[in-house]
């Protein structure tokens, strides 16, 4: 395979039009067939999620009304932790690159995820939760660019869209059973938030044995030698097409806090505390119904298209819960976030696994989830403090604000694109 860009992809990358077989080798025969390697990686993000999701729909309740700390505390420990994670997939990924192996630094991820649950049922102040969320997020950020990386090389490139949107559809699968068995447990356990936090061990640990025994990663090409993938002459070969799709996933995370700020919204609505993790449950239903078919749909259509219709629905969003915390709105923008998910994270992966070198994919998505991680610390402090300084309404219309200024700004540069075709 020529991981080289020649001029003819670039161009197309920079149009944001979906990569075609020709351009690179298929890795099988024609009809292509989603490898069981793909369903099984899905299934592991599916119980890791379910583990982390029965605590992360709970924790800003569990900070503001157990443990008393306040919505800009929230908004702290929800952004550096998530950066943290964004950050630490750099080195994660070029370290797969450089090795030539995904599969046990992914596994090395998913166990500190594991491990990092115990602390959140043995946590009684604000810094415990720190550290035992540093930890996960840690273990998320050391997974994520190797496990993205194995999906593209293992997925045939016409089916590659879907690989992605299926992966994110079993881990969305998880991302609404996780809330949804914490919802149960703490309707029959009255609002016992350490007991579900215990429960939460066994699926994080179920999916570390999972990718251990389940997956098996390609061959290491014969003869290859270990490259330093961060070498100013490697990051040459990270097109503009490729820095592009950085500039991209950036205004997507700046324009989306964390998804605290919508729990919290329903709970100043007046949900009770037990069905706080509806609120997940709803948004991850919507972001697993339409994460594959947008998925699939990025296989064959334009993705500028793609890309402003995610913008215009988180728009939609902010404006919905910026109006009102009435339940019909809440609910309403929660059902937006959701679709918008599922618009764009499929997407903006396989955007940067169609713009990088294959002997750099990890690499690349660990620099795509550095920029990331910076502008998710920027947003969730931002919108810590406008909450508590001015309300939840300027929050959600500073989300807004930010979704139109990134609209504009791939707008505008799709135009440009054309302007050079």
């Amino acid at each position: 395979m020529n991981d080289k860009i020649n001029p003819s992809t670039s161009t197309e990358a920079l149009s944001m039009k979906p990569s075609t077989p020709s351009q690179e080798t298929k890795r099988t025969a024609t009809p292509a067939h989603m490898p069981l390697a793909i369903w099984t990686l899905g299934f592991v993000s599916l119980l890791m999620d379910i583990s982390s999701e029965m605590i992360h729909s709970l924790l800003p309740v569990f900070l503001v009304t157990a443990l008393g700390t306040s919505v800009f505390v929230v908004g702290l420990i929800e952004g550096v932790s998530e950066a943290t994670a964004l950050i630490v997939k750099v080195f994660s990924g070029a370290l797969s690159d450089y090795w030539g192996r995904r599969k046990p630094i992914a596994v090395l991820g998913y166990g500190l995820g594991a491990l990092s649950k115990p602390l959140f049922a043995l946590a009684s102040s604000a810094g415990l939760v720190l550290v035992a969320r540093l930890i996960d997020r840690i273990g998320k950020g050391i997974r994520g660019a190797p496990r993205d990386a194995l999906v593209a090389d293992i997925a045939p490139l016409e089916l590659r869209g879907a690989a992605f949107g299926l992966r994110q559809s079993l881990d969305t699968v998880g991302a609404f059973l996780g809330p949804l068995f914490a919802l149960g447990l703490m309707l029959l356990w009255a609002n016992d938030f350490r007991a579900v936090f215990w429960v939460a061990i066994i699926p994080g640990f179920l999916s570390v044995a999972m990718l251990l025994f389940g997956v098996q990663e390609p061959e290491k090409k014969q003869g290859a030698h270990p490259v330093n993938p961060i070498r100013r002459e490697n990051l040459r070969r990270l097109s503009r097409a490729y820095w592009w799709v950085v500039v991209i996933g950036a205004l997507f995370t700046l324009a989306r806090f964390s998804e605290a700020f919508l729990v919290l919204r329903a709970l100043q609505g007046g949900l009770p505390i037990a069905l706080v993790p509806l609120v997940l449950i709803a948004m991850n239903v919507v972001y697993a119904l339409s994460a594959y078919p947008f998925g699939k749909l990025s296989d064959s259509v334009n993705h500028t298209g793609l890309l402003t219709l995610g913008l215009a629905t988180l728009i939609g969003a902010d404006v919905v819960l910026a109006y009102s915390n009435h339940w019909i709105w809440v609910w309403l923008g929660i059902t937006l976030w959701g679709l918008h998910m599922g618009i764009a994270q499929g997407l903006l992966a396989r955007m940067v696994a169609d713009t990088a070198p294959a002997a750099l994919r990890g690499t690349a998505y660990g620099f795509f989830n550095l920029v990331s991680g910076i502008a998710m610390l920027i947003a969730s402090v931002l919108a810590g403090l406008l909450w508590d300084r001015f309300g939840a309404s300027q929050t959600f219309i500073a989300g807004a604000v930010f979704s139109g200024l990134a609209l504009m700004t791939i707008l505008f540069r799709g135009r440009i694109s054309a302007l050079w075709r």
